[in-house]
């Protein structure tokens, strides 16, 4: 007596299937990638704010009125 053979199952390949993307799905990341990398190499253009620091004033105040 012999033991039965177990055979997987194989679903048939998907040859036939063809995805794509529209122009914008590549061109967007590939952008936002570009940009965000310029503001990496190049940090030495970048400024300081000249102005009061008016919103880190009103925030340390709020902190001030709520420790009491």
């Amino acid at each position: 007596m012999s033991a039965p053979a177990h055979t997987r199952s194989h679903r048939p390949a998907a040859d036939g299937v063809e995805v794509r993307l529209p122009w914008w799905a590549v061109a967007l990341p590939a952008v936002a990638f570009a940009a965000l990398l310029l503001m990496i190499l190049s940090p030495g253009q970048a400024h300081a704010a000249t102005g009061d620091p008016v919103l880190g004033q009103l925030i340390e105040r709020a902190l001030q009125l709520l420790s009491r």
